[in-house]
């Protein structure tokens, strides 16, 4: 029964990703970058899923939650990734990990997230000036997103999560003194992390070593975790696979294994 039920959880896989598509706001700039794509559906074709199956992400000794492992288990398993490399964002811990396209750690750093809890994104936010978005529409948006690095208006490189709704994931903005952005990336807990339009703030040293070389000459995929929403929810087939591998758990204890 298990081994079928396992065969049952590998097909929906394959299923296509309803994926979230929203993104959020700082409109950072009017450029557009050399290769950006928006998020959208996604497939893992069956000899993905044979071959990736087996494999785990390597989280080494970084800490992070049971949504974060669990979401990285599913990108592996069902080749979600396409062969490149990808990001999780866990919006309750405020926390980034960086991964290689084989599931390898590159790195993981405390995040600057949207000053307001939240999921999904005022449409058209993206086209408005700063001035003009409440406090309230300040929102990291959940869902899986095609990234790509590019550049802001005064020629600083960003990496492009949704340039349409302008997310971008960058260097700390330490430019208002008062908003105390690279101290609050220093405190052990994740309840002074919301400060931001929006926008995923990194520390400089980590965005430099990890985030811009990982996405060097190649698109990636960015995996925002929802904190209100379940992931079930926002990303599809990673639900259906939860239920199935649930259904696996509990055919292997019914078997006494």
């Amino acid at each position: 029964m298990a081994k079928s039920v396992w065969l049952a959880l590998l097909a929906a896989c394959l299923s296509p990703q309803q994926a979230f598509a929203a993104a959020d706001l700082a409109q950072l700039s009017n450029s557009t970058p050399a290769a950006h794509r928006q998020a959208g559906p996604s497939t893992a074709g069956s000899d993905s899923v044979a071959v990736q199956a087996a494999k785990r992400p390597d989280f080494e000794r970084a800490s992070a939650s049971q949504d974060a492992r669990n979401l990285a288990d599913w990108v592996l398993a069902s080749g979600d990734n396409h062969g490149m490399p990808f990001v999780i964002v866990d919006k309750k811990s405020a926390k980034v990990f960086v991964f290689n396209p084989d599931g390898r750690l590159r790195g993981a750093s405390p995040a600057l997230l949207g000053l307001t809890p939240g999921d999904d994104v005022v449409p058209g936010i993206g086209n408005r000036k700063l001035s003009t978005i409440r406090p309230e529409e300040r929102i990291t948006p959940a869902g899986r997103f095609v990234a790509d690095l590019g550049h802001e208006l005064h020629g600083e490189e960003i990496l492009w999560v949704d340039y349409d709704d302008s997310i971008a994931m960058h260097r700390v903005i330490t430019t208002n003194p008062k908003e105390r952005r690279a101290q609050r990336l220093a405190t052990p807990t994740p309840s002074d992390n919301r400060i931001s339009y929006g926008c995923i703030n990194v520390p400089a040293r980590f965005y430099d070593r990890v985030v811009s070389p990982a996405f060097t000459g190649t698109s990636g995929i960015v995996y925002v975790l929802p904190e209100i929403l379940s992931p079930r929810r926002v990303f599809a087939a990673y639900g259906a696979y939860e239920r199935m591998r649930a259904q696996v758990a509990s055919a292997d204890k019914g078997a006494g294994r």
